[in-house]
């Protein structure tokens, strides 16, 4: 007996439900790292204390803007204007600190100036 191939609805069918598990696997891995990263003590710490855009600003100006331009609009680095529309707190924490994206460097501050430099990220 010979095997008839699949017609084309059913073809699409198998590439919607495909797409749908790889999209079901791929969120609760975010989700797992998101709870992990929500018990790491440094970024529990930064997100209980009240930042001060002010001093987010100065700290900009001295550890970023050499990158990011000193309105961070970008240079060597990207524009960070509107950056936490796209990326949550935690997002930017991991950022700032994990040096995983070259060549941006590994900059871990103390849990306040971490607060200060979100409040200010978060108003661009």
């Amino acid at each position: 007996m010979e095997k008839q191939a699949p017609t084309p609805e059913v073809l699409v069918w198998q590439l919607i439900g495909t797409s749908l598990a790889v999209l079901l696997i791929i969120l609760l891995a975010n989700l797992g790292v998101r709870q992990w990263q929500l018990q790491d003590p440094y970024i529990k710490h930064v997100l209980s204390l009240t930042g001060d855009p002010i001093r987010g600003h100065a700290i900009f100006q001295m550890n970023c803007s050499g990158c990011h331009g000193l309105q961070a609009d970008g240079r060597v680095g990207p524009s960070l204007q509107g950056v936490s529309k796209h990326k949550s707190k935690i997002g930017l924490i991991h950022q700032v600190t994990s040096g995983e994206t070259p060549p941006m460097p590994q900059f871990k501050p103390n849990p306040q100036d971490m607060a200060d430099l979100l409040s200010y990220l978060e108003e661009l």
